[in-house]
């Protein structure tokens, strides 16, 4: 593989997204189809098994394990009942603006699927700059990224693991083990209702220029 940063990135772009995509409801072949194809651009076997072991999830049966009757919550808001939950919205979707990024689905802005979607956004953004010899925005966005990942990612990522490893569906266990290995533990012990990131600063070194387009 080439060692190159933006190969890097993409692979991890990659990964996020197929996080995201597999916590997502389960929608029929295409959905599976997307899965498997961006399995064969991961290098994490358990991340690709997980796509493959996808193939009979149903809706029903992912509701019952993230839903709000299901076993855990899907969304940050669950998981972090310290937290405003109109600041919190606010917040994200604030940096979703910031950044040009639009869910691939109708899940609420703090919603798993759409938080780990947004991660591989960011990284794809990342990428982009990277091969434009774009350093500032680059070094922007991965800030960006890696207090993201501390501030929101965290806090739901190693609860959903635990409360998913028994859950009907493998691959929804594997999505977030794959999660919870990319952030590890919840390292902070407050946090501030908002990121402290320029989100201005960010939409202008970020925009058209560093897009790479969607994986």
């Amino acid at each position: 593989m080439n060692g190159s940063p933006s190969r890097h990135l993409l692979e991890d772009a990659a990964c996020w997204r197929l996080v995201g995509l597999l916590l997502e409801r389960p929608r029929g072949p295409v959905w599976q189809a997307e899965a498997l194809a961006l399995a064969r651009d991961v290098h994490d076997d358990a991340l690709a098994s997980a796509a493959e072991a996808a193939a009979g999830a149903d809706e029903g049966r992912y509701l019952a394990a993230i839903g709000p009757e299901g076993r855990v919550s899907g969304r940050e808001g669950g998981h972090d009942r310290a937290s405003d939950p109109g600041r919190l919205l606010s917040d994200l979707q604030a940096h979703y603006q910031a950044f040009d990024y639009e869910p691939a689905s109708a899940e609420p802005p703090d919603h798993v699927s759409v938080e780990a979607g947004f991660v591989s956004h960011l990284r794809l953004k990342e990428a982009g700059a990277c091969a434009g010899g774009e350093n500032e925005a680059a070094e922007t966005t991965a800030q960006t990224t890696a207090r993201f990942l501390e501030e929101h990612v965290a806090t739901w990522a190693g609860p959903l693991a635990e409360a998913l490893r028994e859950a009907a569906d493998p691959h929804l266990a594997a999505a977030a083990e794959a999660a919870f290995r990319r952030v590890g533990p919840l390292r902070h012990l407050s946090r501030s209702p908002t990121l402290d990131v320029d989100l201005d600063a960010c939409a202008a070194l970020c925009g058209a220029e560093c897009d790479t387009g969607e994986l």
